[in-house]
């Protein structure tokens, strides 16, 4: 019966797309285009509550014997309530990190958190009260970093997709088959989602759907890696998550130095830069889905081989992410005289 929901949460979130679309537009949930964003009319944005309906539907319909079961229901309604308050009224950073702490303490209560880390050679590391902070951070910081990447048409939807292909399938690997299922529940609902937001977009994913995904990402990365793995626990999600944990890291450092506040926006993140290099809107998110996926299969690898192999990839890798931000921004600002050329010459 399990196995029955997964597509059955892809035909749901195919047909509620649609009616959330229009449901957007009666109640003003709208993205409206500036100079900073890429789209050029106004476009409807709390796309992300028909992922939520069609998961929140197949999770009742699999009704799993799990303690997780409410937890995960309850926490993820709280954080998907925010976001469609930020999309709807625009709250402030102080008032949307309020609500994902809360949402954030709701599933620890039930004791959901990283418990221990495992590292080199298997040695496993109690962390006892630390254990709260460490996973307050995780998922906060998870959260976010799919928020933040999500500035372009599919991009936050496809790689969250990727994220929790890679989770499902080394939960599998490992025997949990709950995270498993729960894992291609979520998948089926971004992938009929996506039908609508891939490129060009016809509704965005919005702070409803990528607080959302972030969240229970990171939930299920807790449940189903860090409570698993046996090699290196702490970096086989961050590896499974390079793209946007890279991308939104070196964007928080780049706020810090230059003393503007982390959730100030600019035209920095990783997606802008490729759009700046001369790739097209469905070429830098193919791209990026590349870059996803070659993460996700470095932490199958954290798994299979050697240990500094996997560490040396995931550093060139990273490398290769801050080298694309820091030329492209050099060459924006400095010569944008000839990007506007051949830009003009692109388009004869």
């Amino acid at each position: 019966m399990e196995y029955i929901i997964i597509p059955i949460c892809f035909i749901i979130s195919i047909l509620i797309t649609p009616l959330i679309k229009k449901l957007a537009f009666r109640i003003n949930a709208v993205d409206l285009p500036n100079e900073r964003k890429v789209h050029q009319k106004v476009m409807p944005r709390i796309g992300g509550l028909a992922i939520y309906i069609s998961f929140i539907i197949g999770l009742f319909l699999y009704n799993p014997d799990s303690s997780v079961l409410w937890p995960l229901f309850i926490g993820g309604t709280i954080i998907m309530i925010v976001g469609l308050i930020d999309d709807v009224f625009q709250i402030s950073p102080l008032q949307k990190f309020i609500g994902q702490l809360l949402a954030v303490l709701t599933v620890m209560l039930s004791g959901i958190q990283i418990d221990f880390i495992t590292i080199p050679f298997g040695a496993r590391i109690e962390l006892g009260l630390w254990g709260i902070p460490l996973t307050i951070l995780w998922v906060l910081f998870v959260t976010n970093a799919i928020n933040f990447i999500d500035g372009l048409d599919g991009l936050a939807s496809g790689v969250s997709a990727i994220a929790l292909t890679t989770i499902s399938v080394m939960a599998i690997t490992m025997g949990n088959m709950f995270i498993a299922i729960i894992g291609f529940m979520l998948l089926g609902s971004i992938l009929g989602f996506l039908v609508y937001n891939f490129y060009p977009a016809k509704i965005f994913l919005g702070d409803t759907g990528s607080n959302f995904l972030g969240f229970m990402i990171s939930i299920l990365a807790i449940l189903g890696l860090f409570k698993n793995v046996t090699v290196f626990s702490i970096i086989i999600p961050i590896v499974i998550l390079g793209v946007p944990f890279v991308d939104t890291l070196f964007a928080v450092i780049r706020r810090i130095t230059k003393r503007k506040p982390i959730y100030a926006p600019d035209k920095l993140h990783l997606h802008h830069c490729l759009l700046k290099l001369g790739y097209s809107h469905r070429q830098t998110v193919l791209l990026l889905y590349g870059m996803s996926a070659v993460f996700s299969l470095a932490a199958i690898i954290f798994t299979r081989t050697t240990l500094w192999g996997s560490v040396v990839l995931f550093v060139l890798l990273a490398t290769l992410i801050e080298l694309i931000v820091e030329i492209t921004g050099l060459i924006s600002q400095n010569y944008r005289p000839i990007l506007n050329l051949i830009n003009r010459r692109k388009n004869y």
